[in-house]
């Protein structure tokens, strides 16, 4: 029975007043909200009412008496006048261990049919910080990915963020699935930011599998979602991550992919009347990519680690492209695919001698260096000369390194070729390397 006591209690839980205004303009999928000054603030939500039912948006500019808003969802049927009712507070989630084996979008809301989720006690900003520079742990021990081209070439590490950059249809998404089943962790986020719809579910089923979900979160914005939904999913991956990364865990995110979270980001910048700076990239797009990707990384000492993986996705295989070149000059190591290598038939068609982790060499031991330095001056040298041997311009015997490396680069591209199936193990990867470079990988140094 209700007392005057918990009624009192529940009037002084209430807001003393609610804000709303009125749409003035909808310009392609942006919306003019007139009535908010002084109540909305950039990231404020938004409800506005339409005859299709509540369309939830965020207040992303401000110009004078008027709101700009992007919706989460489509805004078809909203029309001038239309109630918008702004929301208290910014947008938030409260993440749980529950969430494991589950998929949810950029809201935090789930997207597999497995009912509602369970929601910890903790509430966490979308958008979060990053741990204060001077007071992070350091990178840690090396994990190994179970990619042997990777753990010996470009290892990663604890807390280290790599980029994997690639053009389109090179493999690059197999290569993440391959990393999302063998990498060590305790949990993994997993972000897929503007994937393809249909690839959702093979990636869960086929790649990820039982076991792999059940150790891991989906966040989920398919490319037909709008852009602030996309650009959401790419926070809340990070949100969720080091929801566990504070509980002391080692979580691996991985996200494919940073640059169609730019993309989003530039299609809010633009919508919000941002000027278009470097090939259509607006100023903001080059300010958000370090406030998300510097959220990965080590934690707080007594904390866990984010291991991040991030996919590139380079436009018209340029490597220099701004956001490829934005994104590597942040991370602290990039993977490069390459066409050239995947054509004829290596997967993964890993660029060892264009890929870096800034790990190395403390990463590895001494003599893991050696063989490791031996064979990137075989695959060097054997580079140099690929043309003029493959044209017959090259004359056995003319140079010993030469004909060495010659003799040697098909056995090192052997061991780097991996089925999708097929898991690596870095010692057996160095000691097959050191078997095929023999004792002369000394005489080479």
């Amino acid at each position: 029975m209700l007392t005057l006591a918990s009624a009192a209690a529940g009037l002084r839980a209430l807001s003393p007043d609610r804000r709303y205004g009125r749409v003035v303009a909808v310009r392609g999928a942006l919306i003019e909200v007139e009535g908010l000054v002084g109540a909305a603030q950039i990231g404020s939500r938004v409800s506005i009412a339409s005859p299709g039912g509540v369309v939830d948006a965020e207040v992303t500019g401000l110009d004078r008496s008027i709101a700009h808003c992007l919706p989460f969802s489509d805004p078809q049927g909203i029309a001038s006048g239309a109630r918008a009712d702004l929301a208290a507070g910014q947008l938030s989630l409260r993440p749980s261990s529950a969430w494991l084996g589950r998929m949810i979008d950029g809201l935090g809301r789930p997207v597999d049919g497995k009912g509602p989720l369970l929601f910890g006690a903790e509430q966490r900003p979308i958008k979060g910080m990053p741990p204060q520079a001077s007071a992070r742990a350091r990178v840690g021990a090396k994990v190994e990915t179970g990619v042997r081209a990777l753990d010996i070439f470009a290892p990663l590490c604890r807390g280290q963020r790599l980029g994997l950059f690639a053009g389109s249809g090179v493999g690059k998404s197999v290569l993440l699935s391959m990393l999302a089943r063998w990498t060590e962790c305790d949990v993994a986020v997993i972000g897929l930011i503007g994937e393809r719809g249909r690839e959702v579910q093979e990636f869960v089923e086929d790649d990820l599998g039982p076991e792999g979900l059940a150790r891991s979160v989906v966040v989920v914005a398919t490319s037909d979602e709008p852009a602030l939904m996309r650009r959401q999913a790419a926070w809340t991956t990070l949100a969720v991550a080091e929801h566990f990364r504070d509980q002391g865990l080692n979580v691996l995110c991985l996200m494919d992919s940073v640059t169609r979270f730019a993309m989003a980001q530039r299609e809010i910048g633009l919508a919000s009347g941002e000027p278009p700076a470097t090939k259509g990239y607006t100023p903001t797009v080059f300010a958000e990519l370090p406030r998300l990707l510097e959220r990965a990384g080590p934690g707080l000492p007594g904390q866990g680690a984010i291991t991040g993986l991030f996919t590139v996705l380079v436009d018209g295989d340029d490597h220099n492209e701004p956001v490829a070149d934005a994104v590597r000059g942040i991370l602290d190591g990039h993977i490069v695919i390459t066409r050239r290598i995947a054509e004829r038939g290596r997967y993964p068609a890993i660029d060892i001698l264009k890929s870096v982790s800034r790990t190395l060499p403390h990463a590895h031991s001494e003599e893991e260096n050696l063989v490791r330095l031996a064979a990137r001056r075989v695959l060097s040298t054997y580079s140099d000369m690929e043309e003029m041997v493959r044209l017959g311009a090259y004359k056995a015997g003319s140079n010993a390194e030469v004909d060495r490396a010659v003799d040697l680069a098909p056995q090192i591209e052997t061991l780097l070729k991996q089925g999708k199936n097929e898991r690596g193990y870095a010692a057996e990867g160095f000691a097959t390397l050191a078997a095929i470079l023999e004792d002369t990988h000394e005489d080479a140094l």
